[in-house]
């Protein structure tokens, strides 16, 4: 760093016809600067084989931590990512990766969606956690049991098995911090049971939910909803979790399998009782063959049901599981969607209105307060369809796929 002032120095004493260098050269350190000032906040790895990036944001008692892994190695076909903490951290979420703690030690195994990584290729994720006396950021990681340290170790193409721990079936194994978590692996009949059961708001005719065998995200169980065209159709399975202290953000995440396009008219298959809205639900569906929300009370939808709008959705794809995740704020009437890692565009509600958007929603200031979780089918109109719903979480903080 001497020496770099040093030159910047003598650069500045040239003629003026060396100004454009003299300033590149005084960007230059102020970049580095920036640079150095960052790394009490971070960590990093590296061998030949692997890179760890651990980014801080850290607060009195709190922090997250986003971690990017990259492999410099052969391709990947599944990786569990390791490291120690060296303070009195405790991880209480965490999302883009199933992540456990065992006293200090950390464990981070890829999902579905994540798990190959050719050679060059990363990854990111991120944790939420707490600490008392000391957060440093931990430099010990391993990928694959290959330690990311410099000594030129290669981690294995695929990772080893966790000795006497056998593969997580449940996701709802790994909840902690979470009001409702289930892979309903714990119903064993063909009718909904225990934490969950069957309910019609409004109206009930042909339509069905039942505990299915056959078909699962993960374990051996799912709910299956045979949702059937026509506003006397709602068939839902409701969790008996109060969700009435969760906050003050209110996370959900599920998987939702279905087989047939969202239709033009409007669907619903999520309900969350909202006590703001005298217990008239926000409900999350479908129309004009894209994702939107709406509201009970007064049936405004987000985004607004216009060229524009439905644009800024997505479709829910069929014949595969598909991981829907949704925030909703319980101190403003603001709300976050995310269909897999993809934050929908149209979905989301900040409180800044945007034209032919989210105008129709931000109409109402009251804060929302979900209750309740149902899930099932309710149509208005034409929409027959066959969901299945699993590994279902609710809490406060961020939930991962």
């Amino acid at each position: 760093m001497p020496a770099l002032l040093a030159r910047c120095t003598r650069w500045l004493r040239r003629p003026w016809t060396a100004a454009a260098t003299a300033l590149a050269a005084t960007a230059a350190l102020a970049s580095a600067v920036s640079l150095l000032v960052a790394v009490p906040a971070s960590g990093a790895g590296t061998a030949p084989g692997c890179r760890v990036d651990y980014t801080v944001n850290q607060w009195t008692g709190g922090y997250t931590a986003q971690i990017r892994v990259t492999n410099l190695g052969p391709t990947l076909n599944g990786w569990r990512l390791t490291w120690t903490y060296g303070g009195d951290q405790h991880i209480t979420s965490a999302w883009n990766a199933t992540v456990t703690q065992t006293g200090h030690s950390v464990t981070a195994v890829s999902t579905d969606w994540n798990a190959a990584l050719a050679s060059g290729a990363g990854t990111d994720f991120g944790v939420q956690g707490t600490w008392q006396s000391a957060d440093p950021a931990p430099t010990d990681f391993s990928l694959n049991g290959a330690p990311c340290a410099g000594d030129g170790s290669v981690p294995p193409t695929t990772p080893p098995a966790t000795p006497g721990t056998p593969p997580p079936t449940d996701p709802s194994a790994d909840c902690g911090g979470t009001v409702l978590c289930t892979g309903f692996e714990d119903q064993a009949g063909t009718s909904p049971s225990g934490d969950w059961h069957l309910t019609a708001p409004d109206c009930q005719g042909t339509g069905t939910a039942t505990v299915d065998t056959a078909v699962a995200h993960s374990g051996t169980r799912s709910v299956r909803v045979d949702g059937r065209a026509g506003y006397c159709n709602h068939a839902f399975v409701a969790a008996t979790a109060d969700l009435s202290s969760v906050g003050p953000v209110l996370y959900v995440r599920l998987w939702i399998r279905h087989t047939t396009p969202l239709p033009s008219s409007h669907v619903t298959f999520v309900s969350l009782p909202d006590s703001s809205q005298s217990g008239r639900a926000l409900r999350v569906g479908g129309q004009n063959g894209a994702l939107q929300w709406n509201r009970e009370s007064d049936d405004a939808t987000l985004p607004a049901q216009s060229p524009a709008g439905v644009a800024l959705s997505r479709p829910l794809p069929t014949g595969s599981w598909q991981c829907l995740r949704f925030a909703v704020d319980t101190s403003a009437p603001k709300l976050d969607t995310w269909l897999g890692n993809e934050q929908v565009p149209g979905l989301h509600a900040d409180g800044v209105p945007t034209q032919d958007v989210d105008q129709q929603w931000l109409s109402r200031t009251t804060p929302p307060r979900p209750t309740a979780l149902r899930l099932g089918w309710e149509s208005y109109g034409t929409g027959d369809d066959t969901l299945w719903f699993d590994d279902v979480a609710v809490g406060s903080a961020p939930l991962s796929c």
